[in-house]
């Protein structure tokens, strides 16, 4: 079953269809490397009849609220972070994205032109740690040399690991973004990407945590 929006906290007052419809079109565009007119089919095919304006609409409407509730109810973040960073180029200017992943903590983004060396408040740490509100124990990350000049800048005191076989969790979340780069055919601007990753990490990794290690009973029961 979809996951649904608390209906508390995001409105759907005047629009026509009911809020388990508007949350499961906008899981779908999310969850699936699917483009606006699948997720119309796949609607139309459940007696559902919409345009892929419609989905596009409830995407940019109610993605981040529904990316807030999820991220509000998930479990503690952990104090080993895996920071990494992505080239996306859009209009032919290269934008830099880091995503930083660790134990209950999946796919926190960030996107932006990339400082030659990172400034206080513009270092991908700076933005990170201020939404964990404590520094991470560990740091892994590859061998790029602005994110040890990050730390210094900050006075991260913890241990930096920088090792690109170590940070394969990092490496490998760059690439649903990459899919569906693809099935967009790219980003239209660094506001459009910053706006997709907000809620795309969050909506994709729903079930991320229940995939692994457990039996078919305890998925259902972490699902529900």
């Amino acid at each position: 079953m979809p996951p649904r929006a608390a209906t508390d906290t995001i409105s759907y007052a005047g629009y026509r269809f009911p809020p388990d419809v508007i949350s499961y079109a906008v899981w779908l565009y999310y969850r699936f490397p699917l483009s606006l007119r699948m997720v119309e089919e796949l609607l139309a095919a459940r007696g559902i009849d919409l345009t892929y304006e419609t989905v596009r609409r409830w995407s940019v409407k109610f993605g981040l609220g529904i990316a807030r509730r999820i991220q509000s109810t998930a479990l503690a973040r952990g104090d080993k972070w895996h920071l990494d960073e992505v080239v996306v180029t859009i209009n032919g200017k290269k934008n830099w994205q880091w995503a930083c992943g660790g134990p209950a903590w999946r796919g926190a983004r960030r996107a932006g032109a990339r400082p030659a060396r990172p400034a206080r408040g513009q270092a991908p740490d700076a933005q990170i740690a201020q939404e964990a509100r404590r520094p991470p124990r560990v740091l892994i990350t590859d061998k790029l040399k602005s994110y040890a000049a990050a730390n210094r800048d900050l006075g991260l005191n913890g241990e930096h690991r920088q090792h690109k076989g170590l940070n394969n969790r990092a490496e490998n979340s760059h690439q649903p973004t990459r899919v569906r780069e693809k099935v967009m055919r790219r980003f239209k601007s660094a506001r459009h990407l910053q706006r997709f990753a907000s809620m795309h990490d969050q909506v994709a990794n729903l079930f991320m945590r229940c995939r692994f290690h457990t039996d078919a009973k305890q998925k259902r029961a972490l699902r529900t």
